[in-house]
């Protein structure tokens, strides 16, 4: 039994409409290279779950640095913060553009998927902390671990890679 062209339209357009309903999940984003922690990250705050930041964090030379390229500002928050805890040249200037992790180097094996002998600043508070990176599920992961000392005294965030 054949449908008429109207009757395949309308199966078509409710087919797709019920299909649109469900939102869809995002596909994860893979490494570039693997085993490359260069890219777009998300930052979430460890304490409320909710994105603070995209950092775009680059490998050059074997050193790896990462810049605040966006925020996502409370509803009472300023979308355009200066970083006025900061001391020396970083001392209220605009968080966003700003480098907050410098120094990072590869790990004695090559293809480990550490980073670490450099530091990341907090903004909000102005502070800088040794710094780990250590990549997680397949590079989709960063655990970004700041501390002072020894690693053991401490916080770790986990970013998500955007790109």
């Amino acid at each position: 039994m054949r449908m008429p062209v109207t009757s395949l339209r309308l199966f078509a357009l409710l087919l797709f409409a019920c299909a649109s309903r469900g939102q869809a999940q995002p596909v994860p984003a893979a490494p570039a290279v693997p085993g490359s922690v260069a890219g777009l990250w998300r930052s979430i705050d460890d304490n409320t779950s909710k994105p603070q930041a995209l950092v775009r964090i680059t490998e050059t030379n074997g050193e790896v640095s990462g810049r605040i390229e966006k925020l996502f500002p409370g509803v009472s928050d300023d979308p355009n913060p200066l970083c006025t805890k900061c001391e020396g040249a970083r001392k209220n200037q605009p968080v966003i553009g700003m480098v907050i992790l410098s120094g990072l180097k590869r790990g004695r094996d090559q293809n480990a998927e550490e980073f670490s002998g450099g530091e990341i600043l907090d903004p909000d508070n102005g502070s800088t902390y040794r710094a780990l990176l250590t990549l997680a599920e397949g590079g989709r992961k960063l655990k970004v671990r700041g501390y002072f000392g020894v690693s053991l005294f401490g916080r770790t965030q986990v970013w998500e890679r955007v790109e």
